[in-house]
């Protein structure tokens, strides 16, 4: 169990601050930290920052930090994943695990065998899943988890990621842009790090790093039509192995493949 807890205003309050009640509730009831006693503290944004307890209550912890830092922990390649979420709890184990991974942003889609799009009570669930997997493992930003959106419009979004000068995407579509378009399926060619590195290296995304996009389809996988849109935007296909993986482990192959400090 770590001592780091998250605080989305910390740039703002330092150099004393407030615990968000969550995390001072954790800090005082789980962790029972003391007057007197050090902390991490985290933006979400890429800071973090040392911190000494002054006072602490049921709710209430109040600390002061004097110096924040800007520690980089993120993969040299942005990897944005676009999947077909699985059921609430293997979808809140895949979230967990791609945080810590690295992965930088979700995009939960809807595809044509896609059962049901996650609800909005399960997203909050999820991108507090988030925040805790990044207090356990380091990491000092968050993972983007985007409203889920269906196949056709985030098609568009490929398609003006590819072609910028032929159309635009509103909305919270707008402005996506990736170097290279994986998407997994059976019997294509294998995955492979150093391939995909060396088709993006030199370029760079409005995040000041190559960005690279993997779709991965829903249960019963993506349909003949959706596999084919996506080759015509400019997808590779690119397989996982011999075997047929879940949803959860389809998407962790593809981060731990390609999420690594190039």
């Amino acid at each position: 169990m770590t001592r780091r807890y998250y605080v989305p205003d910390l740039q703002s309050q330092s150099p004393v601050v407030q615990l968000p009640s969550e995390e001072a509730s954790h800090a005082a009831r789980v962790m029972r930290v003391q007057t007197g006693d050090w902390i991490e503290l985290f933006d979400g944004l890429g800071h973090q920052a040392a911190a000494e307890v002054m006072s602490v209550g049921k709710r209430e912890c109040v600390v002061r930090c004097d110096t924040i830092e800007a520690v980089d922990r993120e993969s040299s390649v942005a990897l944005d994943l676009a999947i077909g979420f699985p059921k609430p709890d293997r979808a809140k184990e895949m979230i967990e695990r791609l945080t810590e991974l690295g992965v930088a942003r979700v995009f939960p889609i809807v595809f044509e065998r896609t059962q049901r799009p996650p609800a909005d009570n399960l997203l909050g669930k999820l991108r507090r899943i988030v925040v805790e997997s990044c207090k356990q493992s380091g990491r000092n930003v968050l993972m983007d988890i985007e409203p889920p959106t269906d196949f056709a419009s985030f098609s568009e979004a490929i398609s003006a990621s590819s072609n910028p000068s032929e159309g635009s995407v509103d909305g919270e579509l707008s402005g996506l842009a990736w170097q290279r378009v994986l998407v997994a399926m059976p019997d294509s060619p294998p995955l492979i790090a150093t391939e995909v590195k060396s088709s993006v290296e030199g370029s760079v995304s409005v995040q000041h790093r190559p960005s690279v996009l993997a779709l991965i389809g829903p249960e019963g996988g993506l349909s003949e039509a959706e596999h084919r849109h996506c080759n015509e935007l400019g997808a590779d296909s690119v397989g996982l192995g011999r075997r047929i993986l879940r949803i959860e482990t389809a998407a962790s192959v593809v981060a731990a493949r390609l999420v690594v400090d190039w």
